[in-house]
């Protein structure tokens, strides 16, 4: 499998289940053992392996509004099985959205993917007249139902082996959907599936990036009964595990294969999930950072007021700021003669690469929440809108598809127009843009973990104050840094900048000539984060070992209160020396793989300055 895409799985997901169970003695070691396994890579994994969620937020409710789902919300269901419902509002919205579609076509407005065709043929009359007749409403329900059928047969493998990717498409489905135009029965239906968890087979290729049809045609499939889904984890005929969840299979009607497939929920959700992850990698970025002055004995001048005022760069201002106070109360403050007068460029400039990591993942974050709660649709359906509202909603085009209002819309009036809104760019190109932020940040990681072998900088070597024990060998020394595992991080991380060459094949009839590739950009975000956590792992390493070596050299050293917590949490994991009747032989950088995603930096450092605003992301 190529490095630069790992489309049916990741390696974070098992590790990172639950936040609180991993504060738990039994819990860490637990996830010691599944992060251990995870962490060999996913190449490990066999093609049939599933990764189902641990549902700890079982017992709890997310109210979807449309307008205001967080990226901690989302990954609650998607990834901890919270419930979702409907707000009142929402749901009103979405069937006054359905009542005026009906109301169009017995208007004879022409409705793209409705009473006329999708793609190439949307000039077709596929019916015609109000579509509550007899005659209409038997077509429609047939030709639904068969369109949801043969979405059990749309895409290809491999498989998304993650329950947690295909939630977090679903989730972000359901609360975009309520801007749109679905039956009542569908936009239960996937309500449902969420909260019983019944999840689909999806597989993981057949998106261009711009409308994820063929993976959402996947969910389609299982609402009817059709194809395969898991139930709770276990793997079962769709009808099987519909009939499990006490669920009929739904009866599709007017324009629902368009209302569930029309979106780029696959790649949003996965973006959601990477922003989640994302935060928590660069707040060990950052922790560590600070264990790694600690460690190194470095002058923190270029943290200080003095510094920071020549160049105020919002993002970077902020996380000078918050690695300088997680520091205080550190030996760095005091004078030591030996202490040399300026770091290498690594250790110097990581701040700077982290706080610019930062600002392009705050710029992430805000393109898809907003992209999960708003309608990435095609058709736009507006109930709220009329002639006099906007001057061109008056001209002879824009009047063509008003909708008058009557008995099918319970006289609301409104437009349903064709657009490009599926076009996925303001989040795709953040995407691209946080990887090679991310990649300019790890590069420095990288470097600096070298740094800590290398007398000139130490000033000390380990064996000067520190005593191998018998028969470790000089492998023991080898803790304090460099090595060849992380420059093959680094290298990994490398090969995943290069932008995704943009594309446009005239496919359909010459019709779709546009393609997106956000499928492959969310996952390369994906690996990138996740091969992050793998660098850091041997970040923290090397940090803690120097910690060790600083304490041994001055036993009255203090670290300051965060890179403190976070060493003693760390050694009680990845002790320095293993027991005397341990005869393992494990890996500690993947011992401290399972530790970073298995535990929140924010557990020992949650008083950060305020974070840019929204609005600052840019200067």
């Amino acid at each position: 499998m190529p490095v630069t895409l790992k489309p049916e799985g990741n390696i974070m997901s098992e590790a990172i289940r639950s936040e609180a169970m991993m504060r738990r003695p039994w819990a860490r070691f637990i996830g010691w053992i599944i992060g251990c396994w995870l962490a060999s890579g996913t190449a490990a994994l066999a093609a049939g392996d599933y990764q189902p969620i641990l549902p700890s937020l079982s017992d709890k409710t997310i109210t979807l509004t449309g307008r205001d789902l967080t990226i901690e919300q989302l990954v609650d269901v998607a990834r901890f099985g919270a419930k979702v419902q409907l707000s009142p509002e929402a749901r009103q919205r979405q069937a006054d959205n359905h009542g005026l579609l009906l109301e169009a076509a017995a208007e004879g407005i022409a409705v793209y993917w409705f009473n006329r065709g999708a793609g190439d043929q949307r000039e077709t009359v596929m019916f015609s007249g109000d579509p509550l007749t007899p005659e209409n409403r038997a077509y429609l329900e047939k030709s639904q139902l068969r369109e949801f059928q043969r979405g059990a047969a749309a895409g290809f493998g491999p498989e998304v082996r993650e329950e947690e990717i295909v939630r977090a498409m679903m989730v972000v489905r359901a609360n975009a959907m309520t801007h749109n135009a679905p039956s009542p029965q569908l936009s239960q239906m996937l309500l449902d599936l969420l909260n019983h968890r019944v999840t689909p087979v999806v597989q993981s290729r057949g998106t261009l990036g711009e409308g994820d049809l063929a993976q959402l045609s996947n969910v389609a499939a299982t609402m009817v009964g059709s194809g395969d889904a898991y139930y709770q984890g276990a793997r079962m005929p769709a009808a099987a595990a519909l009939a499990k969840a006490g669920l009929s299979p739904i009866k599709p009607f007017a324009a629902d294969t368009n209302a569930l497939t029309s979106s780029d929920a696959y790649a949003t959700g996965i973006a959601a999930l990477v922003v989640n992850d994302a935060r928590r990698a660069l707040e060990w970025a950052d922790l560590i950072y600070a264990m790694d002055l600690d460690g190194m004995n470095s002058s923190i001048t270029p943290l200080s007021a003095v510094v920071q005022r020549d160049r105020q760069f919002r993002w970077l201002n902020w996380d000078a700021a918050r690695v300088l106070d997680m520091l205080k109360g550190s030996y760095l403050f005091a004078d030591d003669p030996k202490r040399i007068i300026q770091d290498p460029e690594s250790l110097r400039a990581s701040s700077i690469r982290q706080a610019s990591a930062w600002e392009d993942w705050g710029a992430l974050r805000d393109a898809v929440v907003l992209q999960i709660n708003s309608s990435d649709h095609n058709p736009a359906v507006r109930t709220d809108l009329s002639p006099e509202d906007s001057w061109e909603l008056a001209t002879p085009q824009m009047m063509k598809f008003y909708v008058k209002g009557g008995l099918n819309s319970h006289g609301k009036h409104g437009y349903i127009v064709s657009n490009a809104n599926w076009d996925p760019y303001p989040m795709a190109n953040k995407l691209e843009s946080f990887v090679i932020a991310l990649a300019n940040m790890d590069i420095a990681v990288s470097l600096r973990i070298d740094r800590f072998s290398n007398p000139f900088f130490t000033q000390i070597t380990p064996a000067q104050v520190l005593h191998a024990p018998p028969g470790s060998g000089p492998g023991f020394f080898r803790l304090g840094g460099g090595g060849f595992t992380p420059v093959d991080l680094e290298q990994e991380i490398q090969s995943l900048t290069n932008p995704i060459a943009p594309s446009g094949q005239a496919i359909v009839g010459t019709v779709e000539d546009l393609q997106a590739q956000t499928r492959i950009k969310a996952y390369r975000a994906r690996q990138a984060v996740d091969t992050t956590f793998d660098l850091l792992a041997h970040d923290i390493v090397t940090a803690a070992f120097w910690l060790d070596v600083r304490k041994a050299q001055d036993p009255a050293r203090q670290f300051g209160p965060a890179p403190t917590a976070a060493w003693s949490a760390f050694r009680q994991i990845v002790p320095l020396m293993p027991a005397a009747d341990d005869t393992s032989v494990r890996s500690r950088p993947m011992m401290a793989a399972a530790f970073l995603r298995g535990t929140a930096a924010s557990q020992f450092y949650g008083s950060s300055p305020p974070m840019p605003a929204a609005s600052e992301n840019r200067e």
